[in-house]
Order: C-alpha cells, then sequence, then structure tokens
C-alpha cells in the first residue's frame, strides 16, 4: 500500500480515534473531580464507594433493553447523541448539592456511557475493514494507555489553579467536541434513524433478541466461550482491584507514598506494553495476544498476591499492565471479527449484563470475605482462581483446530 493509499485508508479510523481519545481524556478529569466533589460534600468514604458501584448497576438497568435499540437505528447518530446527552448531565453535577441527586445524575451518565460502548463497537466494525481491525484496536489501546497516565495528570494541574467543578465542566466539553468529532465520521446507515427508537421497546421484541442471542450462543459455543471466559478475567480483575489500596496498606505495609510509586509503576506498565503492542501487533496471532495476553496479567496478579516486599509487588503491577494492551486488543479484535455485526449490539448488552451482575456479586463476595477472614487469603484465592481461568482461555485461544475463528480472513464465512 502506497503512502496516499495508507492516508486514504486511514482518514476515519485516525478522526475516529482522535474523537475517543478527547472522550477518554476528559473521562478520567471528571472521574477524579467527581470523586473529590463527593469527598468534600460527605467527608465520608463510603459515599466515594458508592460511585464505584453505580457503573454497573447502569449497565445492568440499559443493557436488558439496549441492544434491541442500537442493532436497528442509526449508530453515528445515536453515538453522537449519547455524547451531547452525556455532555449537558456532566455539566448538570456541579449544580446541585445533593449527594442523591448526584448519584441519579451518575447513574444517567454511566447509562449513556454503557451504550455508547456498545454502540462504538458495533460502528467500529463496520467502519474498520477487517484487515485493519488489529492495527486500529492496538493504537486505541495506546490512546487508553495515555489517557490514564495524562488524564490524572491534567486532572491535577486542574486542581492547581482551579476546582474540580472546572474539571467537570472541561469533561463536559471535551464530550461535546468528541460529539462534533464524530459528525464528520461516514453515516453508514443513512435508512436508519434516531426517531425509530420506541418502536424497539416493547416486551415482544427484546423477548425475541434474547431468544436471537440465545440461539446465536448455542450455535457458536467456542466464540461465546472465549468470550465468557474473558469476561470472567475482567470480572475478577476488577474484585481484586477493589481491594489493591487495603492490601497494598494493610499487608503490604506501604505508605501512602509507596503506594502511590506503585501504582506510578503500574502507569508505566501500561504505557509500555501499549507502545509495543502497536509496534510489534502485526507479527502478533490474535489467538496468542488473547491466551498468552491473559496468561501474563494473572500471573502478575499472582505475583503481586504472594508479594511481601514493595519490589515484587511493583513486578507484579507492571506485568499486569505491560500485558493487558496486549490481552485487550487480542480480545477486541476476536469479538469485531467474530460475532455477526447486526446482532452485535444485542449481544454486547445480554453479555454485558451478566458481566455486571458477575462484578458486582464477585466484588461483594471479596469485600465481606476480606474483612471477616484474611485479605491476603481472599486476595491469594482470587488470583489463583483468575490464573486457573487465564491457562483454559489460553489452551482454548491457541488450539490449532480453532485457528479459522483467528484468521484475517471474511469473518463471513465462519458464520
Amino acid at each position: 500500500m502506497t503512502f496516499k493509499n495508507s492516508l486514504v485508508a486511514w482518514k476515519y479510523p485516525s478522526i475516529l480515534l482522535c474523537g475517543i481519545g478527547i472522550s477518554n481524556f476528559g473521562a478520567w478529569v471528571y472521574f477524579i473531580a467527581l470523586n473529590l466533589i463527593v469527598l468534600d460534600m460527605t467527608d465520608s468514604a463510603l459515599a466515594v464507594a458508592g460511585l464505584y458501584i453505580v457503573k454497573p448497576m447502569a449497565a445492568i438497568f440499559t443493557n436488558v433493553w439496549a441492544g434491541s435499540v442500537i442493532d436497528r437505528i442509526n449508530k453515528r447518530n445515536l453515538m453522537v447523541a449519547l455524547d451531547l446527552f452525556r455532555a449537558v448531565f456532566i455539566a448538570l453535577l456541579p449544580l446541585t448539592s445533593s449527594i442523591w441527586v448526584i448519584y441519579s445524575l451518575v447513574l444517567v451518565i454511566n447509562m449513556a456511557g454503557s451504550m455508547f460502548v456498545t454502540t462504538s463497537r458495533s460502528y467500529i466494525t463496520k467502519l474498520i475493514p477487517i484487515e485493519q481491525r488489529k492495527r486500529f484496536n492496538s493504537l486505541r489501546s495506546l490512546m487508553d494507555s495515555g489517557a490514564f497516565l495524562i488524564g490524572p495528570a491534567i486532572a491535577g494541574l486542574l486542581f492547581l489553579i482551579g476546582t474540580p467543578v472546572i474539571a467537570i465542566y472541561i469533561n463536559a466539553a471535551a464530550l461535546l467536541l468528541s460529539g462534533i468529532i464524530t459528525l464528520f465520521m461516514p453515516n453508514l446507515e443513512k435508512e436508519r434513524s434516531l426517531e425509530q427508537t420506541s418502536h424497539y421497546l416493547s416486551w415482544t421484541i427484546m423477548k425475541k433478541d434474547w431468544g436471537i442471542v440465545m440461539d446465536f450462543s448455542r450455535k457458536f459455543s467456542y466464540i461465546m466461550l472465549i468470550y465468557f471466559l474473558f469476561s470472567c478475567m475482567v470480572v475478577m480483575e476488577t474484585a481484586m482491584d477493589s481491594q489493591e489500596a487495603v492490601f497494598a496498606k494493610a499487608v503490604l505495609l506501604l505508605s501512602d507514598s509507596d503506594y502511590g510509586f506503585l501504582v506510578s509503576i503500574a502507569g508505566a506498565g501500561i504505557i509500555a506494553g501499549a507502545i509495543v503492542n502497536a509496534i510489534f501487533i502485526n507479527k502478533i496471532p490474535i489467538s496468542y495476544l488473547i491466551g498468552l495476553g491473559s496468561l501474563f496479567v494473572s500471573i502478575g496478579y499472582v505475583i503481586y498476591a504472594l508479594s511481601n516486599s514493595f519490589s515484587m509487588a511493583a513486578i507484579g503491577f507492571f506485568i499486569i499492565a505491560f500485558s493487558l494492551a496486549f490481552a485487550n486488543t487480542g480480545f477486541q479484535t476476536f469479538y469485531q471479527n467474530n460475532i455477526p455485526v447486526e446482532i452485535m449490539g444485542r449481544v454486547g448488552s445480554i453479555f454485558g449484563l451478566l458481566e455486571a451482575l458477575l462484578i458486582i456479586m464477585t466484588t461483594a463476595i471479596v469485600g465481606v470475605s476480606a474483612h471477616f477472614i484474611s485479605i491476603r487469603f481472599v486476595v491469594i484465592s482470587g488470583t489463583m482462581i483468575m490464573f486457573a481461568v487465564s491457562i483454559l482461555l489460553s489452551i482454548l485461544s491457541v488450539k490449532a483446530s480453532k485457528s479459522r475463528y483467528y484468521s484475517v480472513g471474511d469473518a463471513g464465512e465462519k458464520m
């Protein structure tokens, strides 16, 4: 491919990455600022912890019905509408002094965010040719890593020169800009409009759509098994991360500055993994990205759980962070190549609902067990379960007999 042809081929993917990047940077600023606002209002760590429960709850409330809408309407226009919707509701947050109103607004914002993630995944699959998806996903992972590192730094600078409220408004502006950028993307479904939304929320249609997803899952059980196992990895990661600070302080006896340095090491691992992933992405098979990427993530967690010193915990953190880019890129590409785009919204919503339920249940079990038993025992047990899941995922993904699911050919041939 000539340089000119390459520029043409990557024109719209680059615009899309720009919009995603701006939105991600703003999201980190918003997340940190909101935590500080709630803490200042309530002086309660429990009130701040409540913000972490809102996101999976929003996914539960949304994913029951969202897929039925997403698969049937104009995805580009819906993405724009969701960006603008979130911008407006985020701008309303500083105007209230009630913690329950803030929780309600955050719930609505996260519901729109959950819907946006599923919609954007379908739109990206339609927009990006199959041979470009692995590269696109690796660049997106790099963009996400940059947001993880730079977003909090930007938030810190904003807090030095202003207040968390200013940071909230900047995120609203970032979402507004992201929506405007998305307007410049191709309209791939001109025959579909947003006005049709209400026609797809009847109980009969949703029940039929759930049946379609179940039929697909039975017919292509291998694809959905890989999906489910990767989701289990995400669930266990979330549950372990919920105890991260407590484990570092109570078990490893780290100071606040030591823990901050540990998080910085994870940040370095994330950006290093994303860069290496982006450079060598075309040389690594999708199956190895998923299987070995997930395996090394779990190995990092095991090292961290068994650590008894700062240096050992730091090694574990770096391995976790470094490996995440590979695992996520592999999974996103596998998902895009194997789930028919016509039902992608419904599949993503229903399995996202299952994932959200598992996150809430597992995080609660881990939290209660850590309180009444032993946090080290719980963290070690959780990481061992994650390790077992990753071994199974790795074995299944690299099986030679399943190589057709990871080839960069016509995904439709496997359907």
